[in-house]
């Protein structure tokens, strides 16, 4: 699909998550109607902003990990979102120069700005994948051209299995992807969750489910630990995101518990 092509199919009538996410992490690629939703859904859950910015201090925390403990050097993150600060390859390739990411949305306005934005170091490699998160078999034969599957690969899932209504879809979509993985891989994954300030989050949900096209789901902690079933599960284990291996100086609100859990683990 050509800029042009992604462009036409732009449909800035309807709230998409990508953008809407965007917008609570302060980012301008956005429209009207994506802020609209974003308002609404704050005014019920004003966390959300938190639950944000701890979900991508998370995102950071754990591929700086994957890339300088670990020794990973390919990641493949599906439903990468809009690019903000501090993206997958950003701090991949500012812990590792030679680190090569594919990226997979299947929104035309990601790939527009992706394919602008997502620059690679000269060692290393940045590639997108326009493909769905339902298609396990596409995303891993394109991300094929820049990874090479026969060694461990990051495999990235934040806030997408959430979009899949049935949790025994979601856990299938995931064994399709680590099953094609070799070991030494590792899933890093967080997605929304009900049980600190459950019902708040519940209402702004049930708002964002009745304009959006793609609903979310939010899930207990037992239902995102299926996702990790088979893998060794590192320290701390499933917590909430803000709880994952915080900085040695972190306090007060940077230790903040948030209605998203994340966990890392590696697969045997």
């Amino acid at each position: 699909m050509t800029d042009s092509d992604a462009a036409a199919k732009l449909d800035t009538s309807v709230p998409h998550s990508a953008r809407v996410w965007n917008y609570w992490l302060g980012g301008k690629d956005n429209f009207p109607v994506d802020r609209a939703v974003g308002d609404d859904f704050a005014n019920l859950y004003p966390d959300i902003t938190v639950v944000a910015r701890h979900s991508r201090a998370f995102l950071k925390r754990a591929v700086t990990f994957l890339v300088t403990e670990a020794g990973i050097r390919q990641f493949l993150d599906i439903g990468t979102g809009m690019p903000t600060a501090e993206n997958t390859h950003q701090v991949a390739q500012a812990a590792s120069p030679d680190t090569r990411i594919v990226y997979v949305d299947n929104d035309p306005l990601v790939l527009v700005h992706a394919r602008a934005l997502l620059t690679s170091t000269p060692e290393g490699r940045t590639d997108y994948v326009d493909a769905d998160l339902h298609d396990p078999e596409r995303i891993l034969e394109a991300a094929s051209a820049t990874l090479d599957l026969t060694q461990p690969v990051g495999l990235i899932l934040m806030n997408i299995l959430g979009h899949v209504p049935d949790i025994d879809q979601a856990v299938a979509i995931v064994r399709g992807l680590l099953d094609r993985l070799p070991s030494g891989s590792y899933l890093l994954t967080a997605d929304g969750t009900n049980v600190i300030d459950g019902p708040a989050f519940e209402e702004a949900i049930a708002v964002w489910n009745a304009n959006a096209p793609l609903g979310y789901h939010l899930r207990h902690p037992d239902q995102i630990s299926r996702f990790l079933e088979g893998l060794e599960v590192l320290e701390p284990g499933l917590v909430p995101c803000s709880k994952w291996r915080p900085a040695p100086d972190a306090a007060g609100e940077d230790l903040r518990e948030v209605d998203e859990f994340g966990a890392v683990a590696r697969k045997p």
